[in-house]
């Protein structure tokens, strides 16, 4: 098989680093002309320079806007106002009891986790209909069907996002636009690099640290390591092309095996 993106055009939100910056490195690759999203500018800008040098992509571009706010969603789709591949990576997590979450947390996590991505295929999604073809991906997690107890708030934002893409891909059914969410496990990001060494302590060297935390915090990984962010990117570039084109409104795991259910 061979993914091929030439002449579509891919956002990739949250992509300055960890999954974001893999997806949109396995897009480029594919030849599609990658938009790395990110607040940050320098951060943005460092991610297109990087991601330019290692894949050999001239089509690789940036747009610094935070799309967890209307305003930053707005700014964004009107500096680029079509895509052809959405991908709504973006997202937050950290470890709290959940009886201890205050509502304005709650509330931030659906606002980033959820409402980021709705924004963005509201608008995105029906031009893509009026085209005849679209890729529209949410980035949930595994711990949507498997809430993590140090992490319900997380968790609640990952099944929403299931529930809003199976709805949207039945809004668009029969037009060559697919929508569809990856359901990535524990991946060696930044982030979860930092939320291991909180959990196990960081006087604990990282490849012991991700040792136990597989063993004590996630014993039904099927792998026993945390996934590559590079093996969810080479995943989302396959739900990106025509070859997925069989596959919609669908809750598709990357998760190693760590969910310990059949069916999503």
């Amino acid at each position: 098989m061979k993914i091929d993106l030439t002449g579509r055009t891919a956002l990739v939100t949250g992509s300055s680093s960890g999954i974001g910056y893999a997806a949109a490195r396995a897009l480029a690759l594919a030849d599609a002309a990658v938009v790395v999203n990110g607040r940050d500018e320098r951060r943005v800008a460092d991610a297109v320079d990087g991601l330019r040098e290692e894949t050999g992509s001239t089509k690789v571009t940036g747009i610094a806007a935070d799309v967890a706010t209307a305003e930053g969603a707005a700014d964004l789709v009107g500096q680029l106002p079509d895509v052809d591949v959405l991908v709504n990576n973006l997202g937050i997590f950290g470890a709290v009891p959940v009886f201890e979450v205050p509502d304005e947390e709650w509330v931030r996590y659906f606002e980033v986790n959820v409402l980021s991505g709705i924004r963005l295929a509201r608008h995105y999604a029906p031009r893509m209909v009026g085209r005849g073809w679209g890729r529209v991906i949410f980035v949930s997690s595994e711990s949507a069907i498997q809430i993590p107890t140090e992490m319900v708030h997380y968790g609640m934002t990952k099944t929403a996002q299931i529930a809003v893409s199976r709805g949207m891909a039945q809004e668009v059914a029969g037009t060559g636009v697919t929508v569809n969410t990856v359901l990535p496990g524990s991946t060696l990001t930044e982030g979860v690099r930092e939320f291991i060494a909180d959990r196990v302590g960081r006087d604990v060297p990282f490849e012991e640290a991700e040792r136990r935390f597989m063993e004590t915090e996630r014993p039904t990984s099927l792998l026993k390591r945390l996934i590559r962010p590079e093996e969810i990117g080479n995943f989302i570039a396959y739900v990106a092309s025509d070859l997925s084109s069989a596959t919609t409104g669908a809750a598709l795991r990357a998760d190693g095996g760590i969910a310990n259910t059949l069916i999503p």
